[in-house]
C-alpha cells in the first residue's frame, strides 16, 4: 500500500517534492493529475500552510489535467508540434513544478516556502529545458520514428517516477537527484549538438 504522506518526515517530503517537480518539467498535466488524485484520495494531505493550494484536489482541476494529459500525449509524438507545445509551456511547467513543491512541503516558515517554490520551479525548468532541446535535436533527424520512441520513453519514465514517488519517496528523491544530474548533462549535450547543426546550416 502507498505510504500516507502526512506520516512522512522532512526527508521523505523533500523526495516527493523533488520527484514531482522534476516530472512536471516532462509531463506537467500527468503530474498535476497524479498529485490532485492523491490529495483527493487522502494519500497526499492537503497543504495546511497554504490552503489555496488545495485547488489541486478539485475535481475540476483533476478533470482539466486529465484532458491536458491526453492532448499532451498525442501532441508530444508529432514532430515539430512537440517543439511548439514545449515552447508554449516554457513558463507553465516551471510554475507548475513550483506550485507542486509548495503543495507537498508543509513548511510554516516562509523561508522554507520560498525555498520550496524556487527549488521546485528550478527542477521543473531544468527538466523542461532538457526535454525541449533534446526534442529539437530529435526533430532534426530525417526519419519519423525517433520522435515517437523518445516520447514513449518519457511516458514510461513519468509513470514509473510517479509510481515510485508513492511507493518509496526516499528512493524517489535519490532517483530525482540522479536524473537531475543526467538531465543537466543531456541539456549540455543537446546544446552542443544544436550549435554544431547551426554552424553547418550557416555554411550551406
Amino acid at each position: 500500500m502507498p505510504i500516507i504522506f502526512s506520516r512522512m518526515g522532512p526527508i521523505e517530503l523533500l523526495g516527493v517534492a523533488a520527484s514531482l517537480s522534476l516530472l512536471a518539467g516532462w509531463r506537467l498535466y500527468a503530474t498535476v493529475f497524479a498529485a490532485g488524485l492523491a490529495m483527493r484520495l487522502g494519500v497526499l494531505d492537503l497543504p495546511q500552510h497554504l490552503q489555496s493550494l488545495d485547488v489541486f484536489a478539485s475535481p475540476w482541476v483533476i478533470g482539466i489535467a486529465a484532458i491536458g494529459l491526453v492532448v499532451e500525449f498525442f501532441a508530444d509524438k508529432i514532430a515539430w508540434l512537440d517543439s511548439i507545445w514545449d515552447a508554449i509551456h516554457t513558463a507553465i511547467r516551471p510554475l507548475g513544478g513550483a506550485l507542486i513543491a509548495l503543495a507537498v512541503i508543509d513548511a510554516g516558515d516562509p523561508a522554507w516556502q520560498v525555498a520550496a517554490f524556487l527549488l521546485g520551479g528550478g527542477a521543473a525548468f531544468v527538466s523542461h529545458s532538457a526535454k525541449a532541446s533534446g526534442r529539437a535535436v530529435v526533430n532534426a533527424s530525417p526519419e519519423p520514428f525517433s520522435n515517437v520512441i523518445v516520447s514513449g520513453l518519457e511516458d514510461v519514465l513519468t509513470i514509473g517516477g510517479l509510481t515510485l514517488t508513492l511507493v518509496d519517496p526516499v528512493l524517489a528523491g535519490i532517483v530525482a537527484v540522479s536524473l537531475l544530474a543526467v538531465t543537466l548533462l543531456l541539456l549540455y549535450a543537446s546544446w552542443r549538438i544544436l550549435k554544431r547543426i547551426d554552424v553547418v546550416l550557416r555554411k550551406l
